[in-house]
């Protein structure tokens, strides 16, 4: 097979959950298929650590970089006189050419700006709800991360189940158990953090319920017997204030921090110094923190919704994220018990092997042969 990706989402959008599905789906590819052929788009930067084998090619893409990734992938890359047998775009279907000359298959993750449409950006939920009603038509098929998002995309869209294939995430090989002594003197060093703490990673998004988190934590705060900090991690977005606004309110400002946008290869560092990792989500299409506080051996809570009970199995406490006492609850359960933290750190360890990109990548290829040959009939 000839296969065409469009890699931008891998340089433009590293460290988000599309932007790392994208490059390690190149990156695992290249790895393991030396059989197929590849061509790649890709801006006009650097690829050296994708290292590309022989069998795959680069079509570089000049453009003029824009302030909204959205915005830049909106732009469909032309496929004329590539002779190509199927075209993927990774980034839910955006950028998908309108001009038909192969079967055409695009990574759908989630449809939160149908179903959740009050927290998604402005930009991007004109853009989705603009463009996803003329993308679907042109689909052979859909890959999506969970069965939860097949359900949905299969029920709003009116897709064929059968053509919709799943390929669950993975958390990269940068997280994995490190010694937690030595994670929690640099995250001292660092950021000025010196007490235990329960982490929260996954952007600010209202469906991200970080509300109900600080809430939760501002009930359980007077009754526990050491000190414990509330760390949220992520670039300080639109909902930012609001957040810090409520720790004001609730009074537990000193006790709760954002330390802002944290470096990807930092990530493991904070999950490992964590004492407990909390996801309270509302919606997801997969929930990548989660599996990758567990990679590292943090006892990990989470919500009982969508697709994250799919993902964690019974290998995380959950939690329903609607009920700020429920959340409380858990998390001063956790906090008490070390034998039951104990426990979930190795069952969630154990639950993340589980997963790999390289089975990503391989159930990848299978879609697109599927895609094909239903294509050729």
């Amino acid at each position: 097979m000839n296969i065409g990706i469009d890699a931008r989402a891998a340089r433009w959008y590293r460290g988000t959950g599309i932007g790392t599905y994208t490059y390690q789906l190149i990156y695992n590819i290249n790895l393991m298929d030396k059989y197929n052929k590849y061509l790649l788009f890709l801006p006009d930067e650097n690829i050296s650590d994708i290292n590309p084998g022989e069998n795959i090619d680069i079509r570089l893409i000049s453009e003029d970089r824009k302030d909204n990734f959205w915005e830049e992938v909106d732009i469909p890359n032309i496929l004329t006189n590539t002779k190509i047998d199927i075209y993927h775009v990774p980034q839910n279907g955006i950028g998908l050419p309108r001009e038909k000359s192969c079967p055409f298959v695009i990574t759908l993750h989630d449809i939160i700006p149908y179903k959740l449409p009050e927290t998604v950006g402005p930009q991007y939920l004109d853009i989705y709800t603009r463009e996803i009603p003329e993308i679907i038509p042109l689909c052979d098929s859909i890959i999506t991360v969970s069965e939860y998002s097949k359900k949905d995309i299969a029920k709003a869209l009116n897709f064929p189940l059968e053509k919709i294939y799943v390929t669950h995430l993975a958390a990269e090989d940068i997280y994995y158990p490190r010694n937690k002594k030595l994670c929690k003197a640099l995250i001292k060093s660092k950021y000025d953090i010196d007490e235990k703490f329960i982490l929260y990673v996954g952007g600010f998004s209202p469906r991200k319920n970080i509300m109900g988190l600080i809430e939760a934590f501002s009930i359980i705060k007077p009754k526990l017997k050491e000190k414990y900090f509330l760390v949220i991690l992520g670039k300080k977005g639109r909902s930012y204030y609001d957040y810090r606004d409520l720790a004001y309110k609730l009074n537990i400002k000193e006790d709760v921090i954002f330390p802002g946008y944290i470096p990807v290869d930092e990530l493991p560092i904070f999950y490992n110094a964590a004492d407990i990792f909390c996801y309270p989500s509302l919606y997801e299409g997969f929930g990548l923190p989660p599996l990758e506080a567990m990679a590292c051996g943090t006892p990990t809570i989470a919500s009982n919704v969508t697709s994250i009970p799919e993902v964690l199995g019974d290998d995380a406490l959950y939690i329903n994220p609607f009920d700020v006492r429920d959340i409380s609850e858990k998390l001063f359960l956790l906090i008490e018990d070390s034998d039951f933290r104990n426990s979930l750190s190795f069952k969630g360890l154990k639950r993340s092997t589980m997963f790999s990109w390289k089975k990503t990548a391989i159930e990848t290829i299978e879609a697109y042969c599927k895609t094909i040959a239903e294509y050729k009939k």
